[in-house]
């Protein structure tokens, strides 16, 4: 789903209107339909609601959302801080269609009244003040009707963006900004949106009327939902068979980690791959083998420290593992050791198969990022900031001040795809491109769930070696959503890395479940 400016989404009313004929009135119908179906369906107890109407088309949205409410046998209060003269367009013609009789309030004073004070003693407000084409700061009365739905214990419901909120801001807001439990915008997010925190709960887009082609942005950036997702997590046929889904193999691990490559191994095949076999060191196998019977293993010559050994390349051994594979993930758990950072060099610039590079395999290349070239075959990293900074020769700090344009960058110049992990983990083409993956939640900063990451990018590429950025996107999203089911059971503190093997399968579920919902979850 495209992320777009306030600019923008202007101009996307614009031309649903005036070129794909759309009237903009429909488009407000529609808008304020959506926020009310969603108070009604996650406030079903709710009796008497709260409605805060700006003089604008945000205020417009709310003189809907109020009718529909009453239409659903709710107990309606409307409040708008405006006279009713000051209206105009589409905002004056929905106020005419209201069906309970508003209350103004035009200055200070009049929002303290007892007929105003009881609007915000609803069971739940819906805060219609102030749409996306706003610009901060917020004063008078505006801002005064925020401080009010701020200290109500009711419930808020934001139409479009919280009042107060700068849209097109990625980071902190800043000034009077209403608080919000859920967010209804429309057509596409707005940066705030994806990266702002605005809301203490769900992020929903619904759609309205604009048609695909009507939404266009310049900011060359997408937020994943479950509809994105969706054509890579379908039915199978029922004739397939493993040799369908591809051949997984993880180079990776060493003495004292092996259970890295291990989760990366057993989680391809949770992904759905055909076919999982680790090469490891030899005396690490027996316990990589000893993870899961599903596994396959393959013994590797190594150093006497227990890492990967130059001689693993001797007599073509390697050559001979990599044949017949449909994706190569290498890093897990590979160690640091000079000699087997020759070994992760060599394998990446000569085998041309789809390939996943993370960990101690990205940390191969610092100091000579110059051999890490995605020309020729698809080729993914997946950095945590400090890896990230260590490529780039900078620090971790800095990597999380710029992370767009740093994954963006180092996408283009490497010709790979960049899966910057984090908050918000961005998955960056060399064309500029960038997704957004909001699932994920800080119980998954544990050791062991990148490398349950690295096994599901490969498992989904296996299955989709021809859509092999899409396999990226949906691995991430399915990867940070298996997080969120863990937390309902662990909690974030209790959480470790193979809690996401055992909820992938309920997250498939639920991203299938969700690709079907009318409004798109974006976050939360």
């Amino acid at each position: 789903m495209k992320i777009v400016t306030a600019a923008e989404t202007r101009e996307i009313d614009r031309l649903t209107s005036e070129r794909f004929g759309v009237p903009a009135l429909t488009l407000m119908e529609n808008a304020g339909t959506a926020v009310a179906e969603v108070v009604l369906a996650e406030y079903p107890s709710a009796r008497r609601l709260g409605i805060i109407c700006g003089k604008g088309n945000n205020g417009g949205d709310g003189f809907v959302a109020a009718r529909k409410l009453h239409e659903a046998g709710r107990e309606v209060q409307v409040l708008l801080l405006a006279d009713p003269s000051e209206l105009r367009g589409d905002a004056a013609e929905m106020f005419k269609r209201l069906p309970v009789s508003p209350i103004f309030a035009k200055s200070g004073d009049d929002l303290k009244s007892e007929r105003a004070r009881a609007v915000f003693e609803a069971d739940v407000l819906v805060d219609a003040i102030l749409g996306t084409g706003f610009r901060p700061p917020v004063r008078g009365l505006y801002a005064e009707a925020i401080a009010a739905i701020n200290a109500s214990s009711a419930p808020v419901i934001a139409v479009d963006i919280p009042s107060g909120a700068d849209a097109d801001v990625m980071g902190e807001q800043t000034g009077a900004v209403a608080r919000a439990d859920a967010v209804v915008t429309f057509t596409a997010p707005r940066p705030a949106h994806v990266f702002g925190l605005v809301a203490n709960g769900p992020i929903l887009v619904a759609p309205i009327g604009s048609p695909d082609d009507a939404i266009v942005s310049d900011l060359r950036l997408n937020v994943t939902t479950a509809k994105d997702i969706a054509p890579l997590i379908g039915p199978r046929p029922a004739a397939a068979n493993k040799g369908d889904f591809g051949h997984v193999l993880v180079i990776g691990g060493s003495l004292g980690k092996a259970g890295a490559a291990a989760m990366a191994g057993m989680s391809a095949l949770r992904a759905g791959a055909g076919l999982s076999t680790v090469a490891t060191p030899k005396s690490v196998l027996p316990t990589v083998a000893g993870f899961h019977p599903e596994l396959m293993t393959e013994p590797l010559e190594e150093t006497g420290n227990g890492t990967i050994s130059l001689r693993a390349l001797d007599y073509e051994r390697l050559d001979a593992l990599v044949e017949h594979k449909t994706v190569l993930a290498i890093g897990p758990g590979i160690s640091r050791s000079v000699e087997t950072a020759e070994v992760v060099h060599t394998v990446v610039n000569r085998y041309k198969v789809p390939m996943v590079v993370d960990a101690d395999g990205l940390n191969a290349f610092q100091g000579c990022t110059e051999k890490l070239d995605g020309g020729g075959r698809p080729l993914v990293i997946t950095p945590h900031p400090g890896e990230m900074a260590r490529l780039v020769g900078s620090t971790a700090v800095a990597v999380q001040r710029d992370r767009l344009q740093v994954a963006r960058t180092f996408a283009r110049e490497h010709n790979l795809i960049v899966v910057l992990k984090g908050h918000r983990t961005l998955i960056a083409q060399p064309d500029a491109t960038v997704w957004v993956n909001t699932t994920g939640n800080p119980g998954m900063a544990t050791g062991g769930t990148g490398d349950i990451l690295t096994g599901m990018i490969a498992g989904f590429i296996a299955q989709n070696p021809m859509r092999v950025f899409e396999a990226v996107i949906a691995a991430v999203h399915l990867h940070g959503l298996a997080g969120d089911i863990a937390r309902e059971t662990m909690g974030e503190q209790s959480l470790v890395a193979t809690d996401l093997v055992k909820t992938l399968p309920e997250a498939i579920r639920r991203a299938r479940r969700n690709a079907q919902e009318k409004l798109a979850k974006i976050c939360g």
